[in-house]
C-alpha cells in the first residue's frame, strides 16, 4: 500500500524545475519532472474538472499509478499535490478527473481557476495500485479516480469489463463523478449510494450487509477513499473471508 503524497516521492524537492529530468528509483524504473501546458479544462460535476495536456515524450506509466502536480504561478510552485491520471499509457494525451476543495484552499482550490496555456510540473509517476483482474472496485468520492484508470485499461484490454463491479459512494448524488461513462462501460455492473436522503439511488453506507451483495470471499476488491471510510469498508471485507491478499488498495 503507497502514499502518493510526500512519502512516496523521492526526498529532494527543492525547486522543481521546468526542464525534463528523470532519475532512477529503487533501481527499477524512471520517474520524470517536467512541464505540461494545459490544452483543455471542463467541467465534469458541480465541483469536479476535467484536464487534459499533452503527454510528454518519454514519460511512461501504468494506469492506476499517480503524479504529483505542481502549479506554475506565484506562490504554488512547492505545493505539489498528488494526482491520478485517467488516460491510459497509449493514449497521446495526459488527462486527469480532478475534484476542487475551495474551502481548503490547496492546490485543488486552484484547479477550477485554471485555463488553456496555463502550466504545471508534473513529478512522477509513483504508486502501486495495478491491475490484479476483475474484481470489486470500491471508490468514495475522489478516490475513484485510479479505478477510472483501471477500469479503462482492462475494457481497453478485454473488450468488456464482465465480472467487475463499481461500488461508488459520494455524499450527494450530484458529487457521483463520471456516473453516465460508468454505466456505459460493456459488462461492468455498477451500484452507486449516496449519503444524502431522497437520491434516485440508495443512502447506504458501504457496510458488511451491503458489501456482502457484491463481494465474495475469494474477490479481488480494489479500494480507494477517505481514510475512514477506507478503514470500515477493509474492516468490513475482513469479516466476508476476503484475505489481505486480494486488497489492492491506495491511500487516499
Amino acid at each position: 500500500m503507497t502514499n502518493l503524497g510526500a512519502k512516496g516521492r523521492p526526498a529532494d524537492n527543492e525547486g522543481i524545475r521546468a526542464e525534463k529530468i528523470a532519475f532512477l528509483v529503487k533501481g527499477e524504473r524512471f520517474t520524470m519532472t517536467c512541464q505540461l501546458v494545459l490544452k483543455r479544462i471542463e467541467p465534469v460535476t458541480h465541483d469536479t474538472y476535467h484536464l487534459v495536456f499533452d503527454r510528454p515524450g518519454g514519460f511512461e506509466y501504468s494506469p492506476g499509478q499517480g503524479v504529483e502536480l505542481a502549479l506554475l504561478k506565484d506562490g504554488w510552485e512547492d505545493k505539489g499535490r498528488a494526482f491520478t491520471p485517467v488516460s491510459l499509457p497509449h493514449e497521446p494525451t495526459l488527462e486527469f478527473v480532478i475534484k476542487t476543495y475551495p474551502d481548503r484552499h490547496g492546490v485543488t482550490g486552484q484547479i477550477g481557476t485554471m485555463k488553456p496555456g496555463d502550466k504545471v510540473v508534473m513529478d512522477g509517476p509513483f504508486g502501486a495500485i495495478s491491475d490484479k483482474g476483475a474484481g470489486v472496485f470500491i471508490a468514495g468520492g475522489a478516490g475513484v479516480t485510479p479505478m477510472i484508470a483501471l477500469l479503462r485499461k482492462r475494457l481497453h484490454d478485454h473488450g468488456t469489463l464482465e465480472g467487475s463491479t463499481l461500488l461508488f459512494a459520494n455524499k450527494t448524488e450530484r458529487d457521483i463523478i463520471w456516473r453516465d461513462k460508468f454505466e456505459a462501460m460493456q459488462g461492468l455492473t455498477t451500484a452507486f449510494v449516496v449519503d444524502e436522503p431522497g437520491a434516485s439511488v440508495p443512502q447506504q453506507r458501504l457496510d458488511r450487509d451491503y458489501l456482502r451483495q457484491f463481494v465474495m470471499a475469494d474477490s479481488h476488491c480494489y479500494l480507494c477513499g477517505p481514510p475512514p471510510m477506507m478503514d470500515a469498508v477493509r474492516g468490513a471485507l475482513h469479516d466476508l473471508g476476503v484475505k489481505d491478499a486480494q486488497i489492492i488498495e491506495e491511500e487516499f
